[in-house]
């Protein structure tokens, strides 16, 4: 079977970056034990990934590799945050680096990673992490199967075999 939208997706993936000199630099993979399992076509995944593994079926392997501008954007330098330290005054002051959950005016969750504190303030980078950088992407398609009408309804995959609770 094809992958084509309203399919549950499962593989397994290598990513890593491509550095200003070309270099890669490993960032994650999955496993057999613990693939990628996701349903295609709903928005989870970024477009140009998905459109990438598009009519692939299981068996198929392919590399493709996701400019900025296709993965998460380019670094915005004004995506950053001063943080008054008076937040942190159960916690305490977070270190350089640490990543912080936060959430925005209307609820959305993110994350910001910490880039300078000083006794006034944490100053947070807003952007994505991959932001700024391409991701070069190999895959192997483990399963591809049609989701189900409750995975449909909730917009998400329940796992290899569609009986994963949640």
């Amino acid at each position: 079977m094809a992958i084509e939208n309203n399919n549950v997706v499962t593989l397994n993936y290598i990513l890593h970056t491509i550095e200003e000199n070309g270099e890669k630099t490993f960032v994650e993979q999955t496993t057999t034990e613990n693939p990628l399992t996701f349903l295609y076509g709903v928005g989870m995944m970024l477009p140009k990934f998905e459109e990438n593994i598009a009519g692939l079926n299981e068996g198929d392997k392919t590399s493709f590799d996701l400019a900025a501008a296709d993965a998460y954007g380019e670094r915005d330098d004004r995506a950053i945050a001063q943080l008054p330290a008076d937040m942190f005054k159960e916690t305490g002051l977070p270190p350089l680096g640490e990543v912080l959950p936060l959430q925005d005016n209307q609820g959305n969750q993110f994350r910001a990673v910490v880039v300078d504190v000083t006794p006034e303030a944490v100053v947070a980078d807003l952007n994505h992490p991959m932001a700024g950088k391409t991701l070069s992407f190999e895959i192997e398609v483990l399963n591809v199967r049609p989701a189900t009408q409750e995975e449909l309804s909730h917009g998400h995959a329940h796992g290899i075999d569609g009986t994963q609770g949640h």
